[in-house]
């Protein structure tokens, strides 16, 4: 192993199953490890990682913290948003998406320090080990990617916990026992899965919640938001224009206070087993329905429902980890051409749990008062041209009934 792997990049949280990869790296491989470690807004303090991986002997210039946040928005979470993707008809792709940005980075820092191999955390048994992958190949076919949890032999976390402590890996008290469950974040959403939540007959426990307080606790008045959208983008919140990741950061706070984005679900991983995860998706919500919003007024209903028949397909993609495929890349390319008149105004009522679209205006609207008013409308409809509308589409059921007759 040692004469094939001479450096390796480890995406690395600085977390207990990453900090003993690291360790199990240097010692099985022989190799150099070069860390990463992506700032995607989860809203934890990263510099702690470079500390410790200092402490386990990276060189300072091999440990790489990036700030993604804004090319997380604006290349990931917008171009999917444009979509309305939703998995299995509910789930945003919070962690799905942001896999393959992960995994550029980690190809883009191997080819830098002239890595011979890639290496993550992923289980298993789960959907990230795809999803890491097939965007490392992807990006570069040559790529040797390293799974640990595929090839050791430390399969608990009591077993994990012994290894760091017989190598002087600082273990988090809180690490110690068996955590309740084990969760994912960005700037996008929260997810939580495993232990507490395994049983998909129990309700999750209020204290996995960490991103949104209790729908009933949330305040008892409303509040309205206006989001303006260009091209079917967001690009201002109640007039104030503001970058990709700081308005989705601040739809987060409006979604935290009002209780907004709570998802319980149980999903098909692409590895084939069903999995029950709790999913917070508090401004991703809000901004998913605002977009919705815009799009009613602006779209052709051609466009509009072509591009539902594609969403299930798209969004599947994205699941799976095909973010870098070509079908994928095709899907985006109808999909963006889709958005070029998407532009104006979403007013939105918040309130307890809920995003309510009340309100939408355009310069590019296809609405039409004067045409679908109850109203007199001066000729602009002719009501006697339906007639002819009918009995050609009920021609062939026509034929169809008088064939039963028969």
């Amino acid at each position: 192993m040692s004469d094939q792997i001479k450096r390796v990049v480890l995406a690395y949280s600085g977390g207990l199953d990453t900090s003993v990869i690291l360790k199990w790296l240097q010692q099985t491989y022989n190799c150099e490890v070069v860390t990463f470690t992506a700032d995607l807004g989860q809203g934890e303090e990263l510099e702690p990682a470079r500390a410790k991986a200092e402490l386990m002997g990276v060189r300072p210039e091999h440990i790489y913290i990036d700030d993604l946040r804004e090319e997380f928005v604006r290349d990931f979470v917008f171009p999917m948003m444009r979509a309305n993707a939703l998995y299995e008809g509910l789930y945003l792709l919070g962690t799905s998406i942001a896999r393959p940005l992960i995994s550029k980075r980690l190809i883009e820092i191997a080819k830098e320090v002239g890595a011979d191999a890639v290496a993550h955390g992923a289980t298993g048994k789960g959907n990230d080990q795809v999803r890491f992958e097939l965007s490392a190949y992807a990006l570069n076919p040559d790529i040797k990617v390293i799974a640990p949890w595929r090839e050791w032999d430390l399969t608990s976390r009591t077993a994990l916990i012994a290894f760091a402590e017989a190598h002087q890996i600082p273990v988090p008290k809180d690490k110690r026992g068996e955590s309740p469950f084990s969760t994912d974040a960005n700037l996008l959403h929260t997810s939580s899965e495993g232990k507490v939540l395994e049983d998909p007959w129990d309700e999750v426990p209020d204290y996995v919640y960490s991103r949104t307080v209790n729908p009933e606790d949330a305040p008892d008045a409303p509040e309205y938001i206006e989001i303006d959208f260009e091209r079917g983008d967001g690009v201002a919140l109640n007039g104030q224009a503001m970058s990709p990741a700081t308005l989705l950061a601040a739809l987060n706070e409006l979604g935290r206070k009002h209780g907004i984005g709570r998802l319980d679900l149980v999903e098909n991983r692409f590895v084939g087993m069903k999995s029950r995860g709790m999913y917070e998706t508090p401004g991703g919500t809000i901004y998913a329905a605002a977009h919705r919003g815009i799009e009613q007024i602006t779209l052709d209903r051609g466009a509009a429902h072509l591009k539902d028949e594609l969403m299930p397909r798209y969004a599947e993609l994205i699941y799976n980890g095909f973010w870098f495929a070509p079908e994928r890349e095709m899907l985006q390319a109808a999909i963006d051409h889709s958005q070029d008149k998407v532009t104006g105004t979403v007013r939105l009522k918040l309130y307890k749990g809920g995003a309510y679209i009340v309100g939408r205006k355009s310069p590019h609207t296809l609405y039409s008062e004067k045409v679908v008013t109850f109203e007199d409308d001066a000729g602009a409809y002719d009501q006697r041209d339906a007639a002819g509308f009918i009995k050609l589409n009920a021609l062939r059921l026509r034929l169809l009934g008088q064939r039963g007759q028969h």
